[in-house]
């Protein structure tokens, strides 16, 4: 097998690209030949040793993946050779074949491309725990969503729509506010133009958003929360600016709105059955044609350093795929 390996968490530059003898599955896991995996800003933290999870060097990076099941270890009777399925464990999707905890594996139903799928775990459970479950949206209410463009944008898009809410969709470039209108946002913001809360204002009547959706932090975060409505609901989901703002604590006062944390891997981990039923609920909506990844590109896996650059140009809307050919 190949496998970009990273030996030293100092960063991209050090990943190198390594013939690795291919393994056997050990009991609970899968053998997995890898036809595709997404990057996600997870990837880029890890390999420069800055995420949550600092796995012990040397590791295979890449946390979402899709491909086809090539062996099974002892005590796995879910999944059988030849099964297509999508897993999220964290590392090892940047290779030709991997060793999946069958735990964590899901599925996949007839006609769920492997592109897509790869594309697929991570930021449609990102976006529907946030919005069903930590949000409690409602039909009719109004969700802001701040970078809007980017993969876990693009999936909170077309989960607020299929909930019935109504989405206003804020990122940097006109071009990436086409692309939100065009997966259903009602209206789009370009916030590197104009005054951030003057717009939300005129987009909302004045009344403010019940929810904001926020991946991105950084300087958007306290307009958009100095905007929010009545009783709103503010989703802290991460910080893909980079910097992590600090809120007044009188705003939430002032607005009786909440502050709510979303951290969809350990809902995974502490919740695991209620995270298979949500998982289940989003393949049906992808087969019901409600949830499609948006893929801005598919890229050689030989070509990661590559990708991870054009990640890092912030032009990527929706999702970037390394596929194995």
């Amino acid at each position: 097998m190949q496998a970009w390996l990273c030996e030293d968490p100092v960063g991209v530059d050090a990943l190198q690209w390594k013939e690795l003898p291919t393994p056997q599955p050990g009991a609970g896991q899968l053998l997995l030949r890898i036809q595709a995996a997404s990057l996600n800003y997870p990837d880029l933290l890890i390999v420069q040793g800055k995420y949550q999870h600092k796995p012990p060097p040397p590791f295979v990076p890449g946390s979402e993946y899709a491909g086809v099941v090539e062996a099974v270890g002892d005590g796995v009777t879910d999944f059988q050779v030849g099964q297509p399925v999508a897993c999220l464990s964290g590392t090892g999707g940047f290779a030709s074949h991997t060793l999946a905890p069958a735990a964590l594996c899901l599925p996949l139903p007839a006609g769920f491309p492997a592109v897509d799928a790869a594309a697929f775990i991570m930021t449609y459970a990102t976006s529907h725990h946030a919005l069903l479950d930590r949000a409690q949206l409602k039909a009719g209410e109004t969700v802001l969503v701040l970078g809007a463009a980017g993969g876990v944008g693009t999936a909170a898009i077309q989960i607020a729509k299929a909930a019935g809410a109504r989405v206003i969709a804020a990122a940097s470039t006109d071009e990436k506010c086409e692309l939100c209108r065009s997966i259903g946002a009602d209206a789009a913001i370009n916030y590197s133009q104009g005054n951030l809360r003057d717009a939300i204002k005129e987009a909302t009547g004045g009344k403010g958003p019940d929810v904001v959706y926020d991946p991105v932090g950084g300087d958007f975060a306290e307009p958009a929360f100095r905007s929010i409505g009545w009783r709103g609901r503010y989703l802290v989901v991460g910080f893909a600016s980079g910097p992590i703002p600090s809120l007044p604590l009188n705003l939430p006062l002032l607005k009786g709105a909440s502050i709510v944390g979303v951290f969809w891997g350990d809902y995974a981990r502490r919740e695991p059955q209620a995270n298979a039923a949500m998982l289940q609920q989003l393949a049906q909506w992808y087969a019901q044609g409600k949830v499609k990844p948006v893929i801005d590109r598919t890229m050689p896996m030989a070509e990661l350093k590559a990708a991870y650059a054009h990640m890092a140009s912030r032009a990527v809307k929706g999702k970037l795929v390394l596929v194995n050919d």
